[in-house]
């Protein structure tokens, strides 16, 4: 039984490990995922003109998840760290953000990878696949002049701390 099957799909928000198994078993958990977001919300938003283009409430409430999940599926690389913290792989790191319900998305990599040079059209690149599905996904630059997407429901959503 591999970790998936023991667990559940888990996306990856590159602040872990590289997934473990095979490249090709885990691109096929991850389509197996995304048509299963892609159904909830075509079950979940039926007042919706174009239901697949919005959040389902589920993704609402688990926000990092869900995120990580539409930009697992798009096909940039997932950023990883090793046992001791430190980062191996270059690509996105999805978190929660500052408010409830927010998330931060940025494109980090190991010391002298070039991700700070890659991180502009990288981030710009995940941001559109998240407006696509409905996200809105401002670009921001923070400390040390570093870039991160701050992602958030589309306007008039209900967010979880909002009842």
């Amino acid at each position: 039984m591999n970790a998936e099957e023991g667990t559940g799909f888990e996306p990856d928000t590159g602040d872990g490990p590289s997934p473990p198994g095979p490249p090709e078993r885990r691109a096929a958990a991850v389509r197996t995922a995304f048509a299963g977001m892609l159904q909830i919300r075509r079950l979940a938003n039926t007042g919706q003109a174009a239901p697949e283009t919005v959040p389902a409430a589920w993704e609402l409430h688990r926000p990092v998840r869900a995120v990580a999940l539409a930009l697992e599926a798009s096909g940039p690389a997932a950023s990883a760290v090793d046992a001791s913290g430190r980062r191996t792989a270059t690509g996105y790191r999805v978190e929660a953000g500052t408010q409830p319900g927010t998330v931060r998305v940025e494109w980090l990599g190991p010391p002298g990878s070039g991700a700070a040079h890659e991180e502009e059209g990288e981030l710009t690149r995940c941001a559109c696949v998240l407006r696509e599905l409905g996200w809105t996904a401002l670009l921001y630059r923070g400390p040390r002049r570093r870039r991160f997407l701050e992602v958030e429901p589309p306007t008039g959503a209900l967010r979880p701390d909002s009842r």
